[in-house]
């Protein structure tokens, strides 16, 4: 009887102690969830293109923490009418202001390039645009191979040297997509340029031949280097050519004198018993 009834109390402890955790828990959700709060963020239900005019087919809303709300994030899905994109979005990603070009914007490439910037196209080979790894999003450098001027305006020795540096690429022939699974070889690429900027890639293209440099994303330092010329490629920086040989000397045959015969002068007659002979003294 006393085992039944001891049982039967902790039986009735655990079921109350239980129902105090649950509604402990459901009470602590409901604080968090009052303070965190949640909000409607557009999403892009599709891959977006850059450049793409917006509608309702390529846009949804989604509950999003406020306290995790990305900055200039669009709640308002009347702020989306009809804008263009200025860069690419991948499927659920939250469309951001800086993300869309200025409201009347029209559609197409001229909606990408920022304020005071241009676009210009460029014809470029396979080799020269980077084996097709110079795709939209990416920085290059453009560097011309040309003529140096030496006096009164005659050609002089071979130059390469870079002459803009971290230019975005726009769009690879007539695409502004990007696709990163693999490179596009394509013979024209169109970059965004200041006005000073395009004014340089104008001159350096009808002076020599241009080649594009893939640069890193993350490295904004510009490099200043003198060029690259023949001299400086074969390490030879103007050094005078060697001297000539002194020419050979003509071999002087000495011959050796004859011996002179004494002189009677210098001579004694010597007699010795019968025999007479002369002596040098």
């Amino acid at each position: 009887m006393r085992n039944t009834r001891a049982l039967v109390m902790m039986l009735i402890a655990v079921i109350l102690a239980g129902g105090a955790v649950l509604v402990a828990a459901r009470w602590i959700n409901g604080q968090a969830a009052s303070q965190a709060g949640t909000g409607k963020v557009a999403v892009a239900l599709v891959d977006i293109a850059l450049g793409s005019r917006l509608n309702p087919d390529m846009v949804r809303m989604v509950d999003w923490p406020a306290n995790a709300m990305p900055p200039g994030a669009i709640s308002d899905p009347k702020l989306l009418a009809s804008r263009v994109t200025r860069s690419s979005l991948q499927r659920g990603e939250p469309l951001m202001e800086g993300k869309l070009a200025p409201p009347g914007t029209q559609g197409g490439l001229s909606a990408v390039v920022a304020e005071g910037k241009r676009a210009m196209t460029v014809r470029v080979n396979d080799v020269v645009g980077v084996a097709g790894f110079a795709l939209p999003g990416n920085f290059v450098d453009v560097l011309v191979n040309t003529q140096e001027d030496g006096p009164r305006g005659m050609k002089d020795a071979s130059i390469s040297k870079i002459v803009l540096e971290r230019i975005l690429v726009l769009a690879i022939a007539q695409e502004a997509g990007r696709d990163e699974t693999k490179p596009k070889v394509v013979n024209a690429v169109t970059l965004e340029l200041s006005p000073q900027q395009a004014e340089r890639l104008d001159l350096a293209r009808s002076v020599g031949t241009l080649s594009l440099v893939l640069r890193n994303q993350a490295d904004p330092d510009p490099v200043r280097t003198a060029g690259a010329t023949k001299a400086s490629l074969l390490d030879a920086k103007l050094a005078a050519a060697p001297p000539a040989p002194a020419p050979a000397r003509a071999a002087v045959l000495v011959r050796p004198r004859p011996a002179q015969p004494p002189r009677e002068a210098d001579m004694v007659e010597v007699m010795r018993g019968t025999a007479v002979s002369f002596e040098r003294y």
